[in-house]
């Protein structure tokens, strides 16, 4: 069981630099948002958060 959260927990951090690293404080508000609401089970926070994501996402290409 250690193990598994060990990995879940590298996962995460991984998965938030990579964020960071891409797009910047904004993704990661995005992805911070997006998940509070999912947790929270907030609707409108975790649509704030994907639309902030989309937007991150798409800027390029608009």
């Amino acid at each position: 069981m250690p193990v598994i959260a060990f990995l879940s927990a590298v996962f995460v951090v991984t998965f938030e630099q990579l964020v960071q690293w891409r797009y910047g404080p904004s993704g990661v508000v995005g992805l911070l948002l997006l998940t509070i609401g999912i947790k929270a089970k907030s609707p409108t926070c975790s649509s704030i958060g994907a639309v902030v994501l989309a937007l991150m996402v798409s800027g390029p290409a608009l």
